[in-house]
């Protein structure tokens, strides 16, 4: 018969996996109605469950605010906040404006209901913008969620856990990379490069789907996995040794992340492992290290390369895969304006053998990581990599419809 305390740890523990149980399923929902941005749901949700902030960078109408929103509004009971910034954005647009009413009767207060002062998860885009006199309030409120009032007094303890920030553009001056560095996890996308998944993305826009599933969690349950059940997840000391083994060789190629950065992100560690029911890190962990030891987007595939050297070798061998793919498609730039017959011959002798072979193995790949547990997300974006490569060559150098042509 169970004693109290192992009662207690036997509820803690099934509550635990219903919780990650509940996130799996609005990890696989999201997946599904946003295409090839799989691993951008994940690594979202691993990064709230850490209790961090991640930041999306990527071009316009690549759906960032829209993912915010509906990854955020599958928490039961969270306030959320999301703002637009600017250079002129001021702090209490953000924090909290006067009550007019109350100054009128000579009374100085402000009205923090709905804004980033009582929000439980914050979007904030164009987070580079933010204005010089909104800089040190936007800090405070990332490092120590906590907000001066413009009347002085007290701080204010905000209820935060994570904010998902995004930008078109990096950081260009010392202002914004202060922010910068303070978000942990940093996500590129993309325009959908799939030829398929474009096609479902305009018919989409004019057929009426059934309404999906969605699933949803409580605020209280995700507070309590980010506060007591994600930190409780055990580190082993290989996870250690491969951390320590990972530092030395970007170290060697010139990238240099700071003790700090490298100190939370043990935390995402923690929070893959819960997000998938395991009690403890496992190399496959290291993976959402591709997402946070690089500054600027031309260190991410060294940063890729290295940290999947240690956890992936499907995806590494996927890698490169994509080498030979980039390569190929340079050379069809490089062609541009040849005759039909030039660049026939070219489909014929060259492109059309390597890209078929490319995909062949790819799908080998993607079968044999898929069955050791292992994560599909580089191979799924070499893939699509390699279908829009095939569309372009079909329809350009050989005058196509590349839409009709199975992958």
């Amino acid at each position: 018969m169970l004693n109290e305390h192992d009662q207690r740890d036997e509820r803690g523990a099934d509550g635990a996996q219903d919780t990650a149980g509940l996130l799996r399923a609005i990890c696989d929902e999201l997946s599904d109605r946003f295409y090839e941005r799989a691993d951008v749901v994940r690594t979202l949700v691993v990064t709230l469950l850490a209790g961090r902030h991640s930041l999306v960078l990527g071009p316009p109408g690549t759906a960032k605010s829209e993912l915010a929103r509906e990854l955020t509004g599958r928490v039961e009971g969270a306030a959320y906040w999301e703002i637009l910034l600017s250079k002129f954005t001021a702090p209490t647009r953000m924090f909290g404006p006067i009550d007019v009413a109350a100054l009128a009767r000579g009374e100085y207060r402000q009205v923090y209901d709905g804004r980033a002062t009582t929000a439980h998860i914050a979007f904030m885009d164009e987070i580079f913008k933010c204005s010089t006199a909104a800089l040190n309030e936007t800090l405070g409120y990332l490092n120590e969620r906590i907000y001066h009032p413009e009347s002085g007094g007290e701080p204010i303890r905000c209820p935060l856990i994570g904010a998902i920030t995004a930008s078109n553009e990096l950081p260009d001056g010392e202002d914004s990379a202060a922010i910068y560095d303070r978000l942990l996890v940093r996500i590129e996308v993309g325009y959908l490069a799939d030829p398929s998944n474009f096609a479902a993305l305009v018919r989409s826009a004019v057929s009426r789907p059934t309404p999906p599933r969605r699933t949803s969690i409580e605020l209280t349950a995700l507070q309590r996995a980010v506060s007591d059940e994600v930190p409780a997840v055990a580190v082993p000391d290989a996870i250690v040794d491969a951390i320590c083994t990972l530092r030395a060789a970007l170290r060697r190629k010139e990238i240099v992340a700071s003790d700090r950065r490298w100190r939370q992100a043990v935390g995402l560690l923690q929070a893959s492992a819960y997000l998938d029911g395991r009690p403890a890190v496992a190399e496959t962990d290291l993976s959402v290290l591709t997402h946070v030891l690089w500054s600027s987007p031309a260190e991410r595939p060294t940063v890729e390369r290295e940290v999947l050297h240690l956890v992936n070798p499907d995806a590494r061998e996927a890698l490169d895969l994509a080498d030979a793919i980039e390569e190929l498609e340079v050379q069809l730039d490089a062609m541009a304006g040849q005759s039909r017959e030039a660049l026939s011959e070219w489909v014929i002798t060259k492109a059309h053998n390597k890209l078929a072979t490319a995909g062949r193995r790819l799908a080998e790949l993607r079968a044999e990581a898929a069955g050791a547990g292992r994560s599909t997300a580089a191979i799924d974006r070499v893939t699509g990599r390699q279908r829009a490569v095939r569309a372009r060559v079909l329809s350009e150098a050989l005058g196509l419809d590349a839409s009709l042509v199975q992958s």
